[in-house]
């Protein structure tokens, strides 16, 4: 595995990690590439042990010797050829356009995703993410989704990218863990879920809600929970296509949850 000492930040052979700040950038330039960042030496390691193939390494020396492991192991398989590149703690913020802190960087090779019939098809608890444009939202859906035990996450075509850096940080790695892919189209997709046998529920306030106590009473064999946005909450063809709304609970005036609290509270209670 080759290493390499980086002293320019605007060597193009770095082009994959140049200012990562710009989430505008990012979140377009990296699906039309097929790449995605790993960030921190725990998440490049759940993204090694998925099986996900990396394209470049990226730290300051000092952590090498702490990742020496995962390039081992990236180095003695087929892909033993992924350059490791290392530059001073000036040269990475410049380059990146923050202070790297959290170890190391890795640029991967996204794969490809696999149809939703397919994905859900031994699946009993089924999250979908309805247009959750917050990476951290998205993120911290995917770590109670892993904790709480829901098999699978669909994420409609305007949900910001699971695989985005700070998604995958928030979610400690678990997006690597939980199977996901995109439902196209939407709310038209719900059928391949109702044709799969899965009771389709959308997490929302509506007068003809049931409370989610009614539904942990007696859950649906098959259950797909639906979240909607931040603030808006689920289009209405989402809450139309369902097959129940569900609210949850509330005190203190409160009248709901963000939407990754929302999401942990609706998989423990129907786990």
């Amino acid at each position: 595995m080759p290493l390499v000492t980086l002293t320019d930040p605007d060597d193009p052979a770095v082009a994959d990690y140049t200012r990562l700040t710009d989430v505008a950038l990012r979140s377009r330039h990296e699906p039309s590439k097929g790449l995605y960042i790993a960030e921190s030496s725990t998440v490049i390691r759940r993204a090694v042990a998925a099986g996900h193939r990396p394209r470049s390494f990226l730290m300051a020396p000092r952590w090498l010797e702490s990742m020496a492991d995962v390039l081992l192991e990236v180095g003695a398989g087929e892909h033993g050829d992924v350059p490791v590149y290392v530059a001073d703690e000036e040269v990475l913020e410049r380059l990146t356009g923050f202070h790297l802190h959290r170890g190391a960087l890795a640029a991967m090779h996204r794969p490809p995703l696999a149809p939703v019939a397919d994905l859900v098809a031994g699946a009993r608890r089924v999250a979908i993410l309805e247009d959750v444009v917050d990476h951290t939202n998205v993120g911290a859906a995917f770590r109670s989704a892993a904790a709480l035990g829901v098999d699978a996450v669909l994420v409609t075509p305007r949900c910001a990218d699971p695989l985005y850096r700070r998604s995958v940080r928030v979610s400690m790695g678990t997006v690597f863990q939980v199977p996901w892919t995109r439902i196209d189209p939407w709310p038209g997709g719900v059928e391949t879920l109702r044709d799969a046998g899965f009771t389709v529920a959308a997490l929302a306030l509506a007068d003809h809600a049931v409370t989610l106590d009614d539904v942990a009473a007696d859950p649906p064999e098959r259950l797909a929970w639906v979240l909607g946005t931040e603030g808006d909450g689920l289009t209405r063809g989402a809450v139309e296509a369902a097959d129940l709304v569900v609210r949850i609970p509330m005190a203190g005036g409160v009248d709901s949850l963000n939407v990754a609290a929302a999401a942990a509270v609706a998989f423990w209670a129907t786990r």
